[in-house]
């Protein structure tokens, strides 16, 4: 009983780097979730300025080609 209480400060004094090296640990892996979460969200968020960006060049290149077209149609009207 006598080497049991001497154990057991030990293992209480051993226990406190270990839960703090843990801890430590747990924190640097909620920061890594953390930032690549924010990663993901401006990636998403540059993904829709594509998207529409995209969109609003297309719309473009077709009014125009219909703009085109009606130049066309127009001079064989007229001729």
């Amino acid at each position: 009983m006598d080497s049991l209480v001497g154990i057991i400060p030990a293992v209480m004094a051993l226990s406190i780097p270990i839960v703090a090296i843990l801890t430590s640990h747990q924190r640097s892996l909620e920061k890594m979730k953390h930032d690549r979460l924010k990663d993901e969200l401006e990636l998403e968020r540059l993904k829709q300025i594509n998207y529409v960006t995209e969109t609003d060049k297309l719309r473009l290149e077709l009014e125009q080609m219909r703009l085109e077209d009606s130049k066309k149609h127009d001079s064989l009207l007229l001729k």
